[in-house]
């Protein structure tokens, strides 16, 4: 398969960087909230914010969470508000709200559609916590998806980590996100673990339910813009083109604006 992509870092952030300010100026609002998860997109997306010099609230949310991401978690924070003065931080641990709303439900969570709603659950209630704190400080909710995630696989929960008020690294691909993460010094630990969302509670990696890495689903979504076909491929590549394929047609219902039903008035 193809390299991945390169960019010029330095000035990909500063583009970046001053659009988030130039953004937030012109809405009016004192600058981001950003939902902390201990994964590479968030530390970026809340470095890049917190390089605007505006207020930038980190949120994390917990529940029922693997310890090691709440670690890796903590320990950006900790790095982001040691160095730069306008980043503060808190904690809504929501393990008790997601308990009481599975209670309320029917459903045997050992069955896999209700273990996939309520993992989309636990995405919605923390989209629903981030403007709670948006609301009260005057800030736009930061998106954390990259271009694969939001235009490729459409791998995010509609109106959950979906749910947001602005895109930074959305044109970015997860390769180029992790150059950025290199390059603003993100931590080692965040740098180096596996992708996962950690909605379902268990240590399953992004790979394992989508499939295929990153790596390799830019590479098909390469294939994809350049109107190739399962055809042109054989092996892994054409097993890769295909996974690629099939989410990114099952989920164009989030990639794609909602449709309206435009009813004739005559």
């Amino acid at each position: 398969m193809t390299k991945k992509s390169t960019i010029q870092i330095e000035k990909v952030n500063t583009q970046i960087v001053d659009w988030l300010k130039s953004y937030a100026q012109n809405a009016k609002v004192n600058g981001f909230v950003i939902g902390i998860s201990g994964g590479v997109d968030s530390a970026v997306t809340s470095t890049l914010c917190a390089q605007t010099g505006l207020k930038v609230l980190c949120v994390e949310m917990p529940i029922h969470q693997a310890p090691s991401h709440v670690t890796r978690g903590r320990e950006h924070i900790a790095q982001l508000k040691q160095r730069f003065p306008n980043v503060t931080s808190t904690e809504a641990d929501l393990t008790h709200v997601f308990d009481t709303f599975q209670s309320a439900v029917p459903g045997d969570s050992n069955d896999a559609k209700v273990s996939l709603a309520l993992a989309n659950t636990r995405a919605r209630l923390r989209m629903t916590t981030l403007y709670y704190f948006a609301g009260i400080h005057g800030l736009l909710v930061a998106g954390t998806g990259n271009k694969v995630e939001d235009f490729g696989v459409g791998f995010y929960t509609k109106y959950g980590d979906g749910g947001v008020d602005l895109s930074p690294i959305a044109d970015l691909m997860k390769s180029e996100v992790y150059l950025l993460g290199h390059f603003l010094k993100i931590p080692e630990s965040i740098l180096e673990a596996s992708p996962t969302d950690g909605l379902f509670g268990d240590d399953r990696t992004d790979e394992d339910q989508l499939g295929a890495s990153y790596d390799e689903l830019e590479w098909a979504m390469k294939q994809d813009e350049a109107k190739k076909n399962k055809d042109d491929f054989s092996g892994r590549e054409k097993i890769v083109f295909e996974i690629y394929k099939r989410l990114n047609t099952i989920n164009q219902h989030k990639m794609a604006p909602i449709p309206v039903c435009f009813v004739i008035k005559d």
